[in-house]
């Protein structure tokens, strides 16, 4: 198998003399954001969430770019998790749980009934809090498990795409010499890389971090950040973070919520330096 199949290498296709919202600035974001404006990628509008008659999200409106690193930021309860839960519609998983509005993917509403959920939580892939291998199996299962169940068998193949994501989340070197182990042997900073190439393997565009480094010491938090600065090149990031300073580092935009309320949106840099409601107090 070619491995361009299996992790699609290079940028979007940018278009010049676009008069998208986020071309009206000339500054480059935080991080290394090429210069060149990115396309949207996911779209949100009039965006609610419910638990029960409990509104929980109310009517956010947010463009996100390709190839970009969004993090979701501001206090316990305010909403963050459900917003990004809502992207891939794990959020209706909930008993109770319902929205209202749209969710476009290039384009195409989410929410349709004609949506296959399935592919649409493989094209947008979810990596949570705490690492969560799957513990009865291999570091090699866990990576394939997600294609295994797709019907995909292919030893060869298969062995390709474990060396190539864990290469891509910096384990391989690691775990090379003893992939058939159990995964709860790894550390807790290499099980959440691992967790992360098993999203990686089923060929995503996006992917939806929860608070991926907050179970993490420092030096696992550190390779987590390089890892996304790397993973940006190839996908589309939306993390969700209680930490200013890691949002600082990592993201190209940033989205503040309060109380199920998109409070501020806009480029990270711009954000940091230049606040207007949260990091001057006015809200939190």
């Amino acid at each position: 198998m070619d491995e361009t199949q299996i992790l699609p290498k290079g940028r979007m296709n940018l278009k010049p003399g676009s008069t998208h919202a986020f071309d009206r600035e000339k500054s480059r974001p935080w991080g290394e954001a090429p210069a060149l404006p990115a396309e949207p990628k996911i779209e949100t509008q009039g965006l609610s969430a419910y638990f029960g008659p409990a509104k929980v999200l109310n009517e956010i409106k947010m463009t996100i770019p390709a190839n970009r690193v969004v993090a979701i930021i501001g206090p316990s309860g305010c909403g963050k998790s459900t917003f990004i839960r809502c992207l891939n519609r794990m959020h209706e998983l909930i008993p109770g749980a319902r929205t209202e509005g749209a969710v476009t993917l290039d384009g195409k509403n989410i929410y349709s009934p004609e949506t296959d959920l399935v592919d649409l939580r493989r094209r947008i892939g979810m990596v949570f809090q705490r690492p969560a291998p799957f513990p009865t199996l291999s570091i090699y299962d866990n990576v394939v498990v997600g294609l295994k169940l797709t019907g995909f068998k292919k030893k060869e193949a298969l062995n390709e795409i474990v060396e190539s994501t864990l290469k891509s989340v910096v384990l391989w070197d690691e775990v090379k010499g003893r992939l058939h182990r159990s995964a709860l042997a790894l550390s807790g900073g290499q099980q959440q890389r691992l967790c992360i190439a098993r999203v990686l393997a089923v060929n995503p565009k996006i992917l939806l971090m929860d608070e991926p480094a907050s179970a993490l010491d420092p030096l696992s938090t550190i390779k987590i950040e390089e890892l996304i600065h790397e993973l940006k090149r190839n996908y589309t990031i939306v993390i969700v973070t209680h930490n200013m300073q890691q949002a600082a580092r990592v993201s190209d935009y940033t989205g503040y919520f309060y109380l199920g309320t998109l409070v501020e949106f806009g480029e990270t840099k711009k954000i940091f330096t230049t606040p207007e409601d949260y990091i001057t107090g006015r809200f939190g």
